[in-house]
């Protein structure tokens, strides 16, 4: 460790720019991720969150933090792939998964890579499986062979056997004893089963309603509700993700509901951020789009509300803002975006009314 030359915190602090608002999931995986580099056992977690949280974001921002450090992009072999793909395989023993880490191995390494080269690749990949609530074993009580299928050719890989693998005319055997697996999915039953017994009070001191009031002084009442204050790994073997499958991960991390001001940062700040990217359309006709703290405020404000759908109610609200502007953008000059434009929005959303921006 001493000479290696990044440590966790660095990690994170680089993370960080990209993923808001949850810094316990990002110090879990800069944690993961450096043991995984300098060759230590590495975790595998599981990301439980709302769509819109930001696991497929802290995913590509992890690739990003490997590729643009020339010193690590050996180590950058990631793939991910959806847990359905799992479901379709015939046998069972993760093949689909090395099928990418290997196609993803020889890209990286070129046409004069040896097989010994690839294979060394493909044994210390990363790989990234999203929507692994999908590939639930038992649903409504009845067996899903779909999900118990892709569970147990995960769950394979994951207890590092030696899988045997073609490709290219070679047959080889992977170990993937260094492999690090992160998983993540939305989890939307088991959120709900869980909400349930919190609101009524079993096992539990029951949920009392909170005032929140937003930076423009705006009211509501909300639950203060946390899947990860809540969460039992009875949960999820109710849910349908067996045992067996579940003790192969290290760390389960809850990622947090985003708040008023994580929504706020992430509509503006991250390069590639909603804002962003609306600022460089519109400068392509000499337009400086510019937005006011008010208008930021009441966007936030309401994709906040939309607990569920996390940073994707922001696109939402911003969507019926800004379409009509961008189907006719004036030539030149300052665009700029104010509050009574958001609330106009929203309400004409509210009224099921006009979707013109």
């Amino acid at each position: 460790m001493s000479e290696f030359p990044i440590r966790p915190k660095d990690v994170f602090e680089e993370l960080r720019k990209s993923v808001v608002g949850q810094d316990e999931a990002i110090r879990e995986i800069s944690v993961a991720l450096v043991k995984h580099l300098v060759g230590h056992p590495a975790p595998n977690i599981l990301l439980i969150g709302n769509s819109g949280s930001g696991k497929t974001t802290l995913m590509r921002a992890v690739e990003q933090f490997l590729v643009n450090h020339p010193r690590l992009r050996q180590f950058a072999n990631i793939v991910r792939l959806n847990a359905n793909v799992l479901a379709e395989e015939r046998q069972g023993y993760g093949r689909a998964v090395l099928a990418r880490l290997y196609a993803n191995a020889r890209k990286m390494l070129g046409p004069a890579a040896t097989p010994d080269e690839i294979v060394r690749m493909v044994e210390r990949g990363i790989v990234f499986i999203d929507e692994v609530d999908k590939i639930r074993a038992n649903v409504s009580g009845e067996p899903n062979v779909r999900g118990i299928v892709a569970q147990e050719a995960l769950l394979t890989l994951m207890e590092n056997e030696n899988v045997e693998f073609e490709a290219d005319g070679w047959t080889f055997v992977i170990n993937s004893a260094h492999v690090l697996f992160v998983a993540g999915g939305a989890f939307e039953e088991l959120y709900e089963s869980v909400l349930r017994r919190a609101m009524i009070g079993q096992d539990v001191v029951p949920m009392k309603p909170v005032v929140v009031v937003s930076a423009s002084g705006d009211v509501r009442e909300e639950l203060p509700f946390h899947l990860g204050d809540y969460l039992k790994y009875d949960d999820l073997f109710r849910y349908g993700m067996t045992p067996q499958f579940i003790s192969r991960f290290d760390a389960i991390v809850v990622l947090n509901d985003l708040l008023e001001g994580d929504l706020s940062r992430i509509f503006v700040e991250p390069e590639g951020s909603i804002f962003r990217t609306s600022r460089e359309y519109f400068r392509r006709f000499d337009i400086d789009l510019q937005i006011t703290r008010g208008a930021l405020i009441a966007i936030a404000w309401d994709a906040a509300k939309q607990k569920r759908l996390g940073a994707r109610a922001l696109r939402e609200i911003y969507r019926r803002i800004i379409r009509g502007l961008e189907f006719e953008p004036a030539s030149g000059g300052t665009l700029t975006i104010d509050e009574d434009m958001v609330k106009r929005a929203i309400a004409a959303r509210d009224a099921g009314g006009s979707r013109k921006g």
